[in-house]
């Protein structure tokens, strides 16, 4: 641990303890160096790492102050905690339901707008395999699902430097059907589950339904999961998997080095820990090709990549895959005891129009109307939002995390703007344990228009208020 991530560690202890309390200010920069023996530069890393989890506030001329609103430590911000049970879906439904409302501007939205998706040759391609269908099929494509599919699908991950057999992979209703089953067949009630923080809502929840336990590991909003803050949890806890995204995370957007990649996969490997690679939006990169994902660097079948074509081709089939190594049997049980098949008529349409090609062509374009929305977004929030917000620059996918100046709320701003017809996703609903109180994820992933222009304006409106009062 840094010198300065010490003293951050230091501090929050204190305000969990009840040591430091809400509104008391906190001492001096020039203080606390003479105190500590450090630089000045180390206090305002410490103090400025402490603000971006929301537990300190700067206030002008004045220094800085514990949060009025100060969450508990989050474990992945500094150093290894205590694994802890999850709760977070009645705050999940209770936002979700405000997010499904048509009135409101899609910000909080997890999915892009059907509009960029070529329906219409999907629905050729649907109609075209319903009506050669073999009536068999309902019969031979139980688990492990079409070999039609599966074949393109292999094909695919081949050019990505994952080399996996059609019969290797499962197809699934969904990535998060692959992911719960990949979860449920590597662990058991009671386990530990190495998380990033933040970290998607959708993990959360599964832990949660399978009875089993979180422990946050910290993850950059730029870089991602950080190896040494792994390192460090699994000397701590006794995990038995690990749940990571290399490329565009939700929700900060961040990507891992190839790099790091390896070394995370090296690392578990040597411990016999299986990791499960959500990596969805691996189609939705900006730049000249895509990194390799996780699994082109396993070499004992411990990664259990999982995939999908729900944001980056066919959001409604609800068709995903796994390729879960030497767990796949595993898997493929478990996939029949619960949900036994995937819809035959979406796989065969699926393989169908990745048969007769155009599918890189339309992720041309998806790219770059992405990439261009993205480009908007950031100079709105840059107009828009308070001194001192930061956003991240994601290079792919279609989420930005915004830190916001750590007196505001997220759930406040999240009911004010809700209230205004302005949808977003506040920051405690990617955190087992409520961090990130300052902190929203925003979604890019619409094409922009003067009602998102204005919408983004109104909300970095509210924002302002909120960081004023």
């Amino acid at each position: 641990m840094n010198l300065y991530e010490r003293l951050a560690d230091d501090i929050a202890q204190g305000i969990a303890d009840g040591v430091l309390r809400a509104g008391e200010r906190l001492p001096s920069v020039r203080e606390l160096r003479r105190r500590r023996g450090v630089s000045a530069a180390t206090v305002m890393q410490g103090y400025a790492l402490l603000e971006r989890r929301g537990l300190v506030e700067a206030r002008p001329r004045s220094g800085y102050f514990v949060a009025t609103a100060a969450a508990p430590a989050v474990a992945g911000d500094a150093g290894p905690a205590a694994a802890a049970d999850v709760a977070v879906s009645d705050l999940v439904f209770a936002i979700l339901g405000a997010t499904r409302e048509r009135r409101l501007l899609p910000f909080g939205s997890a999915f892009p707008s059907p509009l960029l998706f070529p329906l219409e040759r999907l629905a050729n391609s649907l109609a075209r395999s319903a009506r050669r269908l073999d009536p068999w099929a309902s019969v031979a494509d139980l688990p492990p699902g079409s070999a039609a599919l599966r074949r393109e699908i292999a094909r695919r991950l081949l050019a990505s430097g994952v080399t996996v057999a059609p019969d290797d992979l499962l197809i699934t209703n969904g990535a998060m059907e692959a992911l719960s089953l990949s979860l449920q067949g590597v662990t058991s009630p009671g386990d530990v589950v190495a998380i990033e923080s933040p970290t998607f809502y959708a993990p959360l929840q599964a832990i949660e339904r399978l009875g089993l336990r979180a422990v946050e590991v910290r993850t950059d909003p730029s870089s991602g999961i950080d190896a040494d803050s792994l390192r460090a949890v699994l000397d701590a806890q006794p995990v038995r998997a690990c749940w990571f995204m290399g490329n565009f995370h939700n929700p900060t957007g961040a990507t891992v080095p190839e790099a790091r990649r390896r070394e995370v996969v090296q690392l578990l490997a040597e411990r016999g820990i299986p990791l499960i690679e959500d990596d969805v939006y691996a189609e939705l990169y900006f730049g000249r090709r895509p990194l390799r994902p996780f699994k082109s660097f396993d070499t004992r079948g411990e990664v259990l990549y999982c995939g999908s074509f729900s944001k980056c081709l066919a959001p409604g089939f609800r068709i995903g895959w796994v390729a879960a190594g030497r767990h796949a049997e595993r898997v493929v049980r478990l996939k029949a005891m619960s949900s036994l098949a995937t819809s035959v008529p979406s796989q065969e349409a699926l393989a169908d129009y990745l048969q007769r090609g155009g599918f890189e062509a339309h992720l041309r374009r998806l790219r770059r109307a992405l990439r261009t929305q993205r480009d908007e977004m950031l100079q709105a929030i840059a107009a828009h939002f308070p001194a001192g917000t930061r956003a991240t620059r994601a290079d792919g996918g279609y989420f930005i995390w915004v830190e916001l100046p750590g007196r505001v709320d997220a759930l406040a701003l999240h009911r004010r703007a809700t209230a205004e017809g302005i949808g977003l996703s506040p920051g405690p609903m990617f955190s087992p344990r409520g961090g990130y109180r300052h902190c929203i994820r925003l979604n890019y992933g619409h094409p922009w228009d003067d009602a998102l222009r204005t919408g983004i304006a109104r909300l970095g409106a509210l924002a302002r208020a909120l960081a004023e009062a």
